[in-house]
């Protein structure tokens, strides 16, 4: 899709599941399971949508899907779907991996940022884009790297480390614009310092929602995610930013819709309400 001047693809890196009690917090399974259907193991179905960004000046991926990297146990649990697909992706828009100059990773939770990183034939863990920094908010990387007992199962130091040996990371603290047009919000809630992603060119503005708004079955500003560290902060953010979208009609990305991945927010009879938007 075409905003302004700026050249967006959102990408497929597959599919995974994730238990829908925890995807839809204190919402009951009456209510999520209308919107959402569950599997046996009560998992709903989940899509790791990265975006491509083309500025003219530079290439930006936003999240890098799931990756590789996962053991058989993994696999089960999750349902992740095998092999991943970015690659595939950005071969098929002719984007190889060596021309991302920024990778901007929301949080660093496993399932956003699996694809920064793979393994070699030789076991190695290498990153997948070697000219690129990889944008990460500073409290992000130190709660990774030294996770604590309630979040250490989101991270994986292989899709981290990495990148620190061979000096690709880029620190941030707060909201910053990492190239022009393309600026970091720090949101929290999600994570300490969790990030939605604002992409502005000639007068029109798309947000990639992240975890804040992982699917568009979350517009609602009670449908928190269970995973959320601050749950209150993310239904605050979540309101003030939805107010913000229908007053300049953003359109926005899901990045884990596996259906509705793009879409704007109207207010009509007091509430927010969503309307789904094509895309190629």
């Amino acid at each position: 899709m075409q905003l302004g001047s700026f050249n967006i693809n959102i990408l497929h890196d597959g599919y995974f599941k994730l238990d829908g009690g925890a995807m839809f917090g204190v919402v009951p399974k009456m209510i999520w399971d209308r919107l959402e259907l569950s599997d046996d193991r009560n998992r709903i179905l989940m899509s790791a949508n990265p975006v491509l960004v083309r500025t003219g000046e530079h290439t930006v991926l936003i999240d890098t899907g799931m990756g590789n990297k996962y053991d058989p146990q993994a696999v089960d649990n999750y349902d992740i779907e095998l092999p991943r697909t970015l690659m595939a992706e950005l071969r098929r828009l002719e984007v190889s991996p060596e021309e991302v100059d920024y990778v901007i990773n929301t949080h660093l939770h496993f399932d956003h940022i699996g694809g920064n990183t793979y393994q070699d034939e030789d076991g190695l863990i290498k990153p997948v884009f070697p000219n690129a920094k990889y944008v990460m908010q500073k409290a992000e990387y130190e709660d990774a790297i030294d996770p604590g007992p309630r979040t250490k199962a989101s991270y994986n130091h292989d899709d981290i480390v990495p990148l620190q040996e061979s000096g690709q990371i880029m620190l941030i603290d707060g909201d910053i614009e990492v190239v022009p047009g393309i600026k970091m919000r720090v949101t929290g809630g999600h994570t300490r310092a969790h990030s939605i992603v604002q992409i502005e060119s000639e007068g029109q503005t798309a947000i990639f929602l992240a975890d804040l708004i992982p699917t568009s079955s979350h517009v609602k500003v009670p449908y928190v995610m269970g995973y959320d560290l601050y749950p209150a902060d993310t239904a605050d953010f979540k309101a003030e930013l939805l107010q913000e979208a229908a007053a300049n009609d953003y359109l926005l990305l899901f990045e884990h819709s596996p259906r509705v991945k793009v879409g704007r927010i109207f207010y009509d009879d007091e509430e927010f309400r969503f309307r789904p938007e094509p895309f190629d």
